[in-house]
């Protein structure tokens, strides 16, 4: 019996955790997903969960996507993000032909990375030629391809428009070997997800190349994962990641509360009152902030499912939840750093290295707290 979309990547994560965790310590140090973790996860298939089916891809629904990067975050979070990263990268097939999502997606690895929206590309016969450096891609090392998102110039230098007068912009896709990696990422946290820069030379790419990405009228695939858009699945996502390490730091901390006395204390830590009432609350914070994010999601998927469309309102509500839950989570993570004492600074404890992963992605821009004001702006206007 052909297995269903998405069915299995939940289980298939919990089950390559434990491997992924006792890889943990190596991608901090070498800041890249080891060789053996790689391995597992294409493997598993876990790379492809929001390639469409059409390219044998998963397509998951997106609440399998969440859980599916929540399991691999509670082992390593550096592995979760760059998981994350590529899985929505893979989601641009939607707006390829066919022979070309083919050639990038499956030929072995079949992974692709790309970064921040920058730069120029000049339209010349049959395609673009380009010369720029981007950041930011997370994945990179990992990956046989990459993108960018650059806006579009003429021959000439006139600036290509849109109908409505914005700037045209395109995902450009080229081979990883067109481009020169610089090894820039020295971070405070997801210290392994090897977020380095990427630099080519007055490369030509192919019009077939590139994509109009998240783009509804561009779309080639019906389904409805791609009317959500790379944007707001990657906020879906990283908030999922948050949630998984908030979750297992804090699960750190009450199993270092069963069983520590912490010296010059009278009574063990598990019998502290100021103890059993910190992580009651916090366990509450964490519990409403993951009800929360998915049953935001949930929402938005059935009326897509039912309508074909990602409104505004969705958009919004995304965003919104999204923000907080990761808000939210580095709260969490802040109280059981703080209720481990001590312990929580050595790197040899389970809190350290999460208190920092946790602390780099409530840097990132689907965090930012101007989301809240555009929430705001749009609530205020009647929206």
């Amino acid at each position: 019996m052909q297995e269903l979309p998405g069915v299995g990547l939940v289980e298939r994560a919990r089950a390559v955790a434990p491997l992924i965790a006792r890889e943990a310590d190596e991608i901090e140090r070498s800041r890249r997903l080891t060789p053996s973790v790689v391995a597992v996860l294409i493997e598993n298939g876990l790379y492809r969960a929001l390639l469409p089916q059409s390219l044998g891809g998963a397509e998951a629904p997106i609440e399998t996507f969440m859980q599916m990067l929540e399991e691999i975050a509670k082992a390593d979070a550096s592995t979760a993000w760059c998981l994350g990263q590529c899985s929505v990268c893979a989601m641009i097939a939607a707006w390829l032909d066919p022979d070309t999502a083919q050639e990038i997606f499956n030929v072995a690895p079949g992974i692709l990375a790309w970064g921040a929206i920058a730069h120029e590309a000049r339209s010349v016969e049959g395609g673009y030629r380009v010369t720029a450096r981007w950041d930011f891609a997370s994945g990179s090392r990992q990956a046989s391809w990459l993108g960018a998102h650059v806006r579009i110039v003429e021959a000439d230098g006139t600036p290509r428009k849109n109908a409505d007068g914005s700037p045209e912009v395109r995902t450009i896709l080229f081979p990883v070997a067109s481009a020169t990696l610089h090894d820039v990422w020295q971070a405070i946290g997801l210290a392994g997800t090897g977020t380095d820069s990427y630099e080519v030379a007055d490369l030509f790419i192919p019009e077939r190349f590139t994509a109009f990405r998240d783009v509804p009228a561009a779309l080639r695939e019906p389904g409805p994962l791609y009317r959500i858009g790379t944007g707001a699945t990657f906020s879906l996502g990283f908030a999922a990641v948050s949630l998984g390490v908030a979750r297992a730091t804090l699960d750190a901390a009450i199993a270092l509360a069963r069983a520590k006395h912490p010296s010059l204390a009278g009574t063990a830590m598990r019998d502290n009152q100021a103890v059993q009432g910190l992580i009651g609350r916090t366990e509450g914070d964490l519990r409403a902030a993951g009800a929360y994010l998915y049953a935001t999601a949930h929402t938005m998927w059935r009326d897509l499912c039912a309508t074909g469309e990602f409104s505004a309102a969705h958009r919004s509500a995304v965003r919104l939840a999204a923000t907080w839950t990761i808000h939210q989570s580095a709260k969490v993570v802040d109280a059981a750093y703080h209720m481990a004492g001590a312990t929580a600074v050595f790197r040899s404890q389970p809190f350290e290295r999460r208190f920092r992963d946790m602390h780099a992605i409530a840097q990132q821009i689907q965090a930012r707290d101007t989301h809240y004001e555009d929430v705001g702006k749009a609530i205020l206007a009647g929206g």
